[in-house]
Formats: structure tokens, C-alpha cells, sequence
């Protein structure tokens, strides 16, 4: 088990209702905890559509989830 920080932007918050968390997770990739999280919330987006930074770093969803990462999870945005 891993207990990470997950930090929510935009919609995701709004869905969330808060925009910082911790979590245990027994997941192993990045992309399995963010698919856990939206079904476990029903946040509303298909995995594909949230971009994940790790550390301030985006990464790619077959990264291993390492025990005291920080996620921050970003859904589309528009802006002008």
C-alpha cells in the first residue's frame, strides 16, 4: 500500500468537493489510481481527458505510483 497526495483543479474540484487529499492506494500505475478515483467519486471524465502531473511533472499513465507522490490532476480547460 502507497499513500499519496492528490491534488484536484477545475471541474474536478468542483466534483470533488475539496481540493486536496490523501489517499492509500494498493494501485500500481499512475493510470489504474486515476481510473479508481473516477469511478470511486464519479468524477465524470474518461481517464483520457485528465492530464496527471507527478512532482510537477506530467507523466504518462504506465508511470509506477510511488509511495509519497503528489498528483495533481488537471481535466480540459478552456481560457482566452
Amino acid at each position: 500500500m502507497k499513500t499519496v497526495t492528490i491534488r484536484y483543479f477545475a471541474v474536478l474540484r468542483e466534483r470533488r468537493g475539496l481540493a486536496v487529499e490523501q489517499k492509500t492506494t494498493s494501485c500500481e500505475t499512475v493510470g489504474d489510481f486515476v481510473e479508481t478515483l473516477i469511478a470511486e467519486h464519479r468524477l465524470g471524465l474518461p481517464p483520457a481527458l485528465i492530464r496527471v502531473a507527478i512532482d510537477h511533472e506530467f507523466v504518462d499513465p504506465t508511470v509506477p505510483l510511488q509511495e509519497g507522490s503528489e498528483l495533481v490532476l488537471i481535466p480540459p480547460v478552456a481560457g482566452g
